[in-house]
């Protein structure tokens, strides 16, 4: 199987570990891989506590995830959120309800145009996540599926967007589009639901003209796998639009979305038990990996 070259990365107070187990078990073909911990070396950022996860690796229904325990800090919104596709009703139902416990339900689990069943509920740490019955194979395969909401002052950018990642990564494609008829409150003209591939990997996104208190933050990211410096150069000069929000590999785009642009071999680097390798990475912007190595060295 090819290697995930984006993968969401999601942002939990001190709940990381629960929520991964709580995905794992909902969703069939799931399991949790590593998982790293906050160590003895004074390393206890954002108020975590030794010994305490720091990242979950996850995957879920086959697609990676990354779970961070990163604080307080960011806290996630419904603008980046994840459509997960059942081929069950039982277990659909099941993970719906389970879900939404303690959560928010924002649409009822019901027939609707674009599914014989489907619900949207946000869980009971602030993810955001759609329930539908239905073949992956409408989402390219994945069981899991990012999908991203453009509201406030991002409504009505979704197309240019998608021209701009598509544009961007390799293997990337716009697959199919629906635009609004301007009923409903909405714009006409713009996206309603779509598709677009990149590296492979499907997402979906849409534009909201509605009221909603919520827009992008960094509690939803992805993160981008670079395999040398000119990568990760070329993705940081096209992404990063906010230098106030670069650091340690984060930037912001044009449209208020999170990325790391990050080594693939990033965990070993870091992995040194010399502070200087730690020291190096929390003053770096975009992520030289030069300076790193010789850190490590």
């Amino acid at each position: 199987m090819t290697e995930q070259k984006i993968v969401p990365h999601l942002w939990f107070d001190g709940a990381a570990e629960e929520a991964a187990a709580l995905y794992a078990a909902l969703v069939p073909g799931s399991a949790i891989g590593a998982v790293s911990r906050y160590g003895k070396a004074g390393f206890e950022v954002h108020g975590q506590l030794e010994g305490r996860a720091m990242n979950v690796d996850l995957r879920l229904g086959g697609q990676r995830l990354l779970a961070l325990n990163g604080g307080a800090r960011f806290r996630p919104t419904p603008a980046v959120s994840y459509f997960l596709t059942f081929e069950d009703r039982a277990t659909l139902d099941a993970a719906c309800a389970a879900l939404g416990e303690g959560g928010q339900l924002r649409m009822p689990l019901d027939e609707y145009p674009w599914s014989p069943r489907y619900g949207w509920v946000d869980d009971r740490w602030g993810m955001s996540w759609h329930l539908a019955l239905g073949d992956p194979a409408q989402t390219g395969g994945q069981v899991l599926t990012p999908m991203l909401l453009f509201v406030g002052a991002q409504a009505g950018r979704a197309e240019a967007a998608m021209a701009h990642y598509t544009g961007l990564f390799p293997d990337a494609g716009i697959e199919g589009v629906l635009h609004h008829d301007g009923t409903g409150g909405e714009v006409a003209g713009t996206v309603m639901h779509a598709q677009f591939r990149l590296a492979g990997q499907t997402f979906m996104v849409t534009d909201s003209a509605l009221a909603h208190d919520f827009t992008f933050t960094e509690a939803n990211s992805f993160l981008v796998f670079c395999d040398d410096q000119a990568e990760i150069d070329h993705y940081w000069r096209a992404l990063s639009a906010e230098p106030e929000a670069e650091r340690c590999g984060w930037l912001k785009d044009r449209f208020g979305l999170s990325w790391q642009i990050i080594p693939r071999h990033l965990p070993t680097l870091l992995s040194s038990p010399d502070p200087k390798v730690m020291e190096t990475f929390m003053g770096m912007g975009r992520i030289d990996i030069a300076a790193l190595e010789r850190a490590a060295e």
